[in-house]
This record gives structure tokens, sequence and C-alpha cells, in this order.
């Protein structure tokens, strides 16, 4: 069976999951990596994925792979102090790719066009109030630009932080190893407050039964949220629990990130997104839950030791 989805950036921690979901439907899929050894650890029990050797910026590669494709996922991310410069380029590399066969793109968004806006809707005003922010809302306008151009067609599902398997930024990764090594679990600013998270295996099911239901419009978004928890305290607690570590918390207060900043360029950047973690930001995500009454989060405590093992199996 000819794969008819393309995958962009699919070892990352979004395009993992969304390939993986797809491939345990038995959908044939199409990614290309830079790695590909690490491309064929990631899916090894899969034999539906057709794994192309190459980097999504060579444009020739990458309209020769789209050009017969019905959808693309647009999952790739570069460490925050290379966005500029990288994420707007590839976006219009992929836009150029897509617009042969007229696919749609199936983008993650993100809370960050939004700013400090505590209750985010679909059709909330963007207000960026970082550097990333903004090009973010500028990424987004080129998609949806496209899309009414008739160049492709674009479904946006803005999620908030999300975890679980293959997550490997800054703010997770320690999480899950400190767990699983007995140690304080890591967080930034504040743990006592509400926070918003998706684990990446459901955000994935949201985002293929949206690509398969398919769009009315050349342009749709939606919000995924997740799940919002009463503090994070309670939630690394319960991840320390199921670890069999000790419940122990280590806060890395805003401060340090200036101090690190100096030397580390990354924690620069990181620092301009800690409003995120000094206060709640949520997704109302009711229209799509209306859409699929059905679904169903994964169980928490199923979700977390998942996650666990995978971190126990790949990265100890």
């Amino acid at each position: 069976m000819k794969s008819e989805i393309l995958v962009l950036g699919s070892t990352g921690s979004i395009g993992y999951a969304f390939t993986e979901n797809l491939l345990s439907k038995n959908i044939p899929v199409t990614i290309i990596v830079r790695d590909v050894a690490k491309a064929k650890n990631l899916f090894q029990s899969f034999n539906q994925v057709e794994i192309i050797k190459g980097d999504v910026q060579d444009l020739n590669l990458l309209k020769q792979v789209a050009a017969d494709k019905k959808y693309i996922f647009h999952g790739i991310n570069y460490p925050y102090n290379e966005w500029f410069g990288n994420m707007d380029v590839v976006t219009n590399k992929i836009i150029e790719a897509a617009s042969l066969n007229k696919a749609m793109i199936v983008f993650p968004g993100n809370v960050y066009n939004y700013g400090n806006t505590p209750l985010i809707k679909e059709d909330s005003p963007e207000n960026p109030c970082t550097r990333k922010g903004a090009l973010r809302v500028a990424i987004e306008k080129t998609l949806r630009d496209a899309a009414h151009a008739g160049k492709c067609t674009v479904l946006n599902v803005c999620l908030p932080d999300f975890w679980g398997p293959n997550v490997l930024n800054y703010g997770i990764k320690p999480i899950f190893i400190n767990a699983l090594n007995g140690k304080a679990l890591p967080y930034m600013v504040r743990e006592d407050i509400p926070h918003q998270l998706v684990f990446t295996k459901d955000a994935a099911e949201i985002m293929v039964r949206l690509m398969q239901r398919g769009v009315q419009k050349p342009y749709e978004n939606y919000n995924y949220g997740g799940q919002v928890h009463p503090t994070m305290k309670g939630l690394l607690n319960q991840i320390a629990r199921l670890a069999n570590a000790p419940e122990k918390i280590k806060i890395h207060p805003k401060w340090i990130f200036s101090v690190l900043g100096i030397f580390v360029p990354i924690m620069k950047e990181v620092k301009e997104m800690l409003y995120l973690f000094e206060g709640t930001v949520i997704l109302d995500d009711t229209k799509v839950r209306s859409i699929f009454p059905d679904f169903k989060e994964r169980p928490l405590n199923e979700a977390i030791s998942e996650t666990l093992n995978w971190f126990k199996e790949n990265q100890l």
C-alpha cells in the first residue's frame, strides 16, 4: 500500500507520536530524516514506514518526496536559539512542496502566539509577548495565506506543553531521568499553580482524527489542551511514586536563567518563555471534544508508566 502521508520531524517529540499513531493503525507513512539509524530504532516494530535520508531544507528532495502526498505533517522544530532563519524558511519550503499536490499541511501549533492570555479559544486575538511568539504568529500567517491562496489546505492544532515517550527537551527529559535515578525532579519557577499539559500520544490521536476527518475550509484551527493539573507538585510527586523515587522537587528560580543565558544561548531563549511557568495559561478545547465525544485521554498513571519505561529502555 502506497503512502499518502509525509511526516517531517518524525524523530522529534510530537512527530514521533504522530508517526507511531499512524503506523499502529497500519497506515503507511513516509518520513525524511537526517539520522536513519535513529529512525530505524524508533520505528523498528513497524514495517509500513518508508525512511528517506535527507534534510527538509533540501527543497529539491522535499518536492520530489512530497509530489504525490495528500498530507504533510509539519513537525519540524529547531532549538530555540536556531528558530530564526530556520523555522520560517523551512515552513515556506514545506508550503512549496505541498502546493505540488494541493496537500493538507498538518501543523502542531502552540500557545506562544497568544502571550500571557489566561484562557485561549480558537478565536482569541493573537498577542505575543516574546520574540518567538511573534515568529510563530508570522509562520501561521504564512500558512494561512498559502491556504487562502489555494496552494494547500492547513489543519492547525494548537497544543500546550507536552510530555511522553521521546520528548527530550530541557523541561521534560530531566524529570523522567531523575525519577528513574532516584533524584529530585527539576521544574521551573513555580510548582504550586495549575498547569496544562498534553500527553503526546493523546495529541497524536486527536491530530490523526482531525486529519482523517478533513477540512471544510482552506485553513482550520483547533485547540487540544490535554489535562489541567491542579499543581505541578502533585504531578511530579505522582511521577516519583511510580518510579519508586523520593518525592523531592528541585525548583529552578527565574534568576538562574539570566545567569545561564550569559554562557548558554538556549537558556537566554528559555528565560523569555518563563511567563508560562509564572502563571496559568489554559487552552479551551471544547470544540474538538464536542467533535469527538468518545475520545478519552490515556489514564494518567498508565501514561506516566509508559513514559518512564520508554526513558528506561532508550535513555539510560
